[in-house]
């Protein structure tokens, strides 16, 4: 009986959107393993939507969303994303959060010509012409805080830890490549792959210590994703290992997920995003307001959320400028776009799909909150990375080249995505 009541309520909430004429699908796992970081990324968007239908809505329509739960089901995420675009007949879709999931989907909006707003920074290697990438690539994130560690903190050796999938591989591969360019040696690059939900990190975390048993500095470098950061972090303080033993930089621990723990022993960590809750500028105070008086005093707010605020803003005035929500025409109004962030600059759709944006790191304090400690002026996202020889060749301009992954040296478009 549950089971007809649902999908009744499914085929009842598929069947109101199909009378709206612009709908908005929500692609977020809101049970699973990255519920607790996709949950908010959904409630976001309805808040962005709600807000716009307040000014009118889009092209004179009201804007409906269609929200969908994948539950942290990589396969799931391609059946309903192939549901969004069949059968709710969406106009836009915003979502994924790992990037397994959004390779899931790839196939099925690159056939039916879907777009995809993916607003998580992730490793790079892709350009597609469905997809706006809104978080970071490689060099907005994981090389400047390579960077803060070795001429900031003075790390000799490297602990990459991550979850065992897509982008945590593909960015420590990066990432090994640019640190044996700095000079590290192979041997002093501790690699590390734990499964989703991975709960045992008490011989991982002796394994890190051990790595500085010769008394150099050894950094911790994180890829890992959803809940497993949990017993990480809680090892680490069990281990007695504190920032300033073992500094980490983490790249999907931001302040949602640092709201379920105790942040005690994790003061001085840090992280690297494009924006922080803490950033002091108008444009995020009015944000704060609006999503407390929308979710509640007690949310916070965190990088995926700005990505999600940028790239809705950017597609509503894309589809304003279009005058349709045609992809196509859409897609050709995108190409700079240019939006305030919130953290004091203006954000700038480029050719290849990426946004140029600051890069922030951020200290963990005591409230769950980030201390601000670096930010650059605007970097443009890299599609290919400059640090693996077969990707250095290649570049994505949409609009200029009509392609993705044009190799420079062939002078030859590439239409086959790298398959991770």
């Amino acid at each position: 009986m549950k089971k007809l009541l649902a999908s009744a309520a499914a085929l009842a909430l598929l069947g109101s959107a199909a009378q709206a004429e612009i709908k908005v699908g929500i692609l977020h796992s809101l049970s699973g393993t990255m519920a607790i970081s996709e949950t908010t990324l959904k409630d976001t968007m309805l808040m962005l939507i709600e807000q716009q239908n307040a000014k009118g809505g889009l092209l004179g329509e009201q804007l409906v969303p269609v929200v969908v739960d994948p539950a942290s089901d990589w396969p799931l995420f391609a059946e309903k994303a192939r549901e969004l675009l069949t059968v709710a007949d969406v106009d836009v879709m915003f979502g994924c959060w790992t990037s397994v999931s959004r390779k899931s989907v790839l196939p099925v909006i690159e056939e039916l010509n879907g777009l995809l707003f993916y607003p998580v920074q992730y490793e790079g290697e892709e350009s597609s012409k469905n997809v706006f990438y809104t978080g970071a690539a490689p060099n907005q994130q994981a090389i400047p805080a390579t960077d803060y560690f070795l001429e900031e903190l003075g790390v000799e050796k490297f602990a990459l830890l991550g979850t065992d999938y897509v982008y945590p591989r593909t960015t420590n591969n990066i990432l090994e490549s640019y640190l044996i360019s700095k000079g590290v040696a192979p041997e002093d690059i501790f690699v590390n792959y734990t499964p989703f939900g991975h709960s045992d990190w008490s011989k991982i975390v002796a394994d890190v210590v051990a790595l500085g048993a010769d008394g150099r500095k050894v950094g911790v470098i994180s890829t890992i994703n959803g809940d497993a950061n949990i017993g990480f972090y809680k090892e680490l303080a069990a281990a007695g290992v504190s920032a300033d033993d073992i500094p980490v930089v983490a790249f999907s621990v931001g302040e949602e997920e640092l709201s379920g723990l105790d942040t005690t022993n994790l003061v001085g960590h840090l992280a690297a995003w494009n924006y922080f809750q803490s950033a002091d500028t108008p444009e995020n105070e009015a944000f704060i307001e609006a999503w407390h008086a929308f979710a509640g005093p007690e949310r916070v707010t965190n990088d995926p959320m700005e990505a999600h605020y940028i790239g809705f803003n950017m597609w509503v005035n894309a589809v304003e400028a279009a005058g349709t929500t045609d992809v196509d025409a859409v897609r050709a109004a995108m190409y700079g776009q240019e939006f305030p962030n919130l953290t004091g600059g203006t954000s700038v759709m480029l050719p290849n799909h990426h946004l140029a944006k600051p890069v922030l790191i951020g200290e963990i304090r005591d409230d769950g909150q980030f201390d601000i400690i670096s930010q650059t002026a605007e970097v443009d996202g890299d599609a290919w990375t400059d640090f693996l020889p077969e990707s250095a060749v290649l570049t994505s301009d949409w609009p200029g080249l009509g392609c993705g992954m044009y190799n420079t040296k062939t002078e030859t478009c590439v239409q086959i995505q790298s398959n991770y």
